[in-house]
């Protein structure tokens, strides 16, 4: 029997047999969670582009992340923020830079070191993030409510050892968070 143009699978193509339990083979399940992964990084670049606007008409979603991060109190050095969202230094001066000018942002002098700079959010990067999370975080509240509290416990448990547990498994070292 010869193969119909709908059959990719010819005499040079791998041919992957079906699981032992009938369920779909693991290069399938392995693309098919590839494919949903990149479904979800897109909507959550729409969501920061979102949120940036919410922030400033002018503000770029990179911009957004530097000034959660600034926000958050997870990052308030640009070496702590390039560290933290794993971009270069130009990019991070730059929105840094912009976040000052928006009235988002000011260096201050590091309480702890005093010759040292750190990086906080104004009163009005505050309101305006907190907007934007409580916008986001509807919307995922919205999307997860109907699931379990077990089924949530372990989604973001596979989430964690996807993204590598406590480490990175590169160089050992734990990323921010």
């Amino acid at each position: 029997m010869s193969a119909s143009s709908d059959d990719p699978a010819g005499p040079d193509t791998p041919h992957h047999d079906a699981a032992p339990d009938g369920g779909v083979d693991l290069d399938d399940a392995v693309s098919r969670v590839e494919h949903e992964l990149g479904r979800l990084f897109a909507r959550i670049r729409v969501s920061w582009r979102e949120a940036a606007q919410t922030v400033h008409p002018d503000l770029q979603p990179l911009g957004y992340q530097v000034l959660t991060s600034i926000a958050t109190g997870k990052a308030t050095s640009a070496g702590a923020i390039i560290e933290r969202l794993q971009t270069d230094k130009t990019a991070v001066s730059r929105q840094v830079r912009q976040l000052e000018q928006l009235g988002l942002v000011e260096s201050v002098r590091d309480p702890d070191d005093r010759r040292a700079r750190v990086l906080v959010a104004t009163a009005l990067a505050q309101e305006k993030v907190t907007a934007a999370r409580s916008r986001y975080e509807a919307r995922l509240a919205a999307r997860l409510g109907q699931w379990s509290q077990a089924d949530l416990d372990r989604f973001a448990e596979m989430l964690s050892e996807l993204g590598g547990g406590a480490s990175d498994g590169a160089d050992g070292k734990t990323p921010a968070s």
